[in-house]
């Protein structure tokens, strides 16, 4: 299966206005999660850790008690992909 392509900044930024809550930081797409404690938190994580791990695209994510804080990006292809977009995505349906 081929590794997906570095996207541009107009595709980023075209893409960003479906996921409102994600900005580009440090040239990845980041967001900042908050719970109501560590537990829901962490229920977070295992769900999206499935996920990923059936993407092979996996977070880099940092917890302390109720925040999560990812940051997506694909090394192989030194930037963003539609694999960072299609994660994130999921992310975001792994809160309801």
């Amino acid at each position: 299966m081929a590794r997906p392509t570095k996207l541009s900044d107009t595709e980023i930024q075209s893409r960003l206005g479906a996921l409102p809550d994600w900005k580009v930081d440090q040239g990845k797409l980041f967001r900042e999660f908050r719970f109501a404690d560590f537990k829901q938190a962490f229920a977070f994580m295992t769900r999206v850790a499935a996920v990923a791990d059936q993407m092979d695209h996996h977070p880099e994510w940092f917890n302390v008690f109720n925040k999560v804080r990812v940051h997506l990006g694909t090394h192989d292809a030194g930037g963003i992909t539609d694999l960072d977009f299609k994660l994130a995505s999921a992310m975001d349906a792994a809160l309801g």
